[in-house]
């Protein structure tokens, strides 16, 4: 690779974390695209480094770069509602009807927070609602869908991702209980206590400009490609998953990806529709969330401090327990991988041999992802607009927390 090759990387790193600046600087020269990673550690910030481009035109990524980060959008989603848990508004353990009598319609009265938080709703089908991705901008028109839609529990009591309806369920329960969009309670709740540079669910138009193109999925322009041609990137996805057949086999499982395929199946969709105008404004509290890595780390850092950091809290203490503690102990039945899932969050994968216990967070799809280990007072996040593998990330992410937490053993 030649010197005019090489991304540049700005930023710095703390001497204690200079392996997560290696891995990360190696990472954007054998990837496509930029990103950006930050570390907090004992409310301090370690590592904050951005770099490699911003657009498929070669523009550099910027300190203040905005990405469109996939699943990790369901982590900030699920810290709003534990705010409203905590102010009294909502109970984990109470029906949705509750809140959302609407939702109450065609059996589903039993179904509580709870199930939404932990994917045991039954109510993961995306394809069965018939909504395409215009019809996902207008939040009122896919809340009255999911009301009136029938839950499949079949699987319970297993979870089954709810990869892109967990957004509008949580989200409306935020809603209701919290008297207004969500949008707004994550700018007036999360994003102006903490000071954070780039944290939206719904970005307003006066950002756009700082927002990286996402490198994946064809041009929103461009036709679709005829029969013959590559397969589509939902196939690809699908082939990742097959390929963890030895996982199953272990487990004694017979595969069924249909549920997958249920979740994630919409008309019209590609990744690239997300960073339209229209894409940007619309609120989708499962995928469309907006991040700079340094508020992703910021507001995983207060979690990983009892909720509280430089002065601003967040979450009382006494919930971190309750909301980091393992809910779900089998494979999830569309992902078919054990994601721990906590209230909201999973146990975070890193390359090391064991994981952090206590640690939870969330990954998205193209290799981003944030999370909070409150037994070491670390956060870590990443963003990045290009890159594929599984529904819940690549290798980059493993990597990188894994540097991340031997800088923090280090100086135990």
């Amino acid at each position: 690779m030649t010197q005019s090759m090489i991304k540049q990387v700005d930023g710095y790193s703390d001497p204690a974390f200079q392996a997560v600046e290696r891995v990360f600087r190696s990472q954007l020269q054998k990837t496509a695209g930029g990103g950006a990673v930050c570390v907090y550690h004992r409310g301090r910030k370690v590592v904050d480094l951005w770099g490699g481009v911003r657009d498929d035109r070669g523009n550099p990524w910027q300190q203040d770069t905005l990405s469109v980060s996939f699943s990790t959008t369901k982590g900030v989603t699920a810290t709003l509602l534990h705010q409203l848990v905590a102010e009294g508004k909502v109970n984990y353990d109470t029906p949705v009807s509750h809140y959302w009598p609407e939702f109450a319609e065609n059996g589903k009265a039993s179904i509580t927070v709870r199930d939404l938080l932990t994917h045991r709703a039954g109510l993961y089908g995306m394809r069965s609602l018939k909504l395409s991705f215009e019809d996902l901008l207008d939040w009122d028109r896919t809340c009255t869908a999911l009301a009136a839609a029938p839950s499949n529990r079949e699987k319970a009591p297993y979870s089954v991702y709810h990869a892109l309806t967990y957004g509008w369920l949580v989200g409306e329960v935020i809603r209701r209980a919290g008297g207004d969009s969500i949008t707004n309670q994550l700018q007036e709740k999360i994003s102006l206590p903490l000071g954070l540079d780039g944290c939206h669910i719904g970005v307003p138009d006066s950002e756009h400009h700082r927002v990286a193109m996402l490198l994946m999925g064809r041009p929103v322009d461009e036709p679709p490609r005829s029969a013959g041609k590559k397969p589509s990137l939902r196939k690809k996805i699908a082939g990742n998953l097959r390929s963890g057949l030895i996982t199953l086999n272990k487990h004694g499982l017979a595969p069924d990806f249909s549920p997958f395929e249920d979740a994630v199946t919409v008309r019209d969709f590609h990744p690239r529709k997300l960073v339209t105008a229209e894409g940007l404004r619309a609120a989708m509290p499962a995928v469309n969330g907006t991040f700079t890595a340094r508020s992703l780390a910021r507001m995983y850092a207060a979690l990983a401090n009892g909720g509280e950091l430089d002065g601003v809290r967040i979450l009382d203490a006494n919930m971190l327990p309750v909301i980091s503690a393992q809910q779900v102990d089998t494979l999830d039945r569309a992902l078919f991988s054990p994601m721990r899932w906590r209230l909201g969050y999973h146990q975070p994968y890193v390359l090391t041999r064991r994981r952090p216990r206590q640690a939870f967070g969330h990954f998205g799809f193209g290799g981003s992802g944030a999370w909070a280990d409150p037994t070491r007072n670390l956060s870590i996040a990443l963003t990045v607009n290009a890159g594929s593998g599984t529904p819940w990330g690549d290798m980059r992410i493993l990597k990188l927390g894994a540097a991340a937490l031997s800088g923090a053993n280090s100086l135990r």
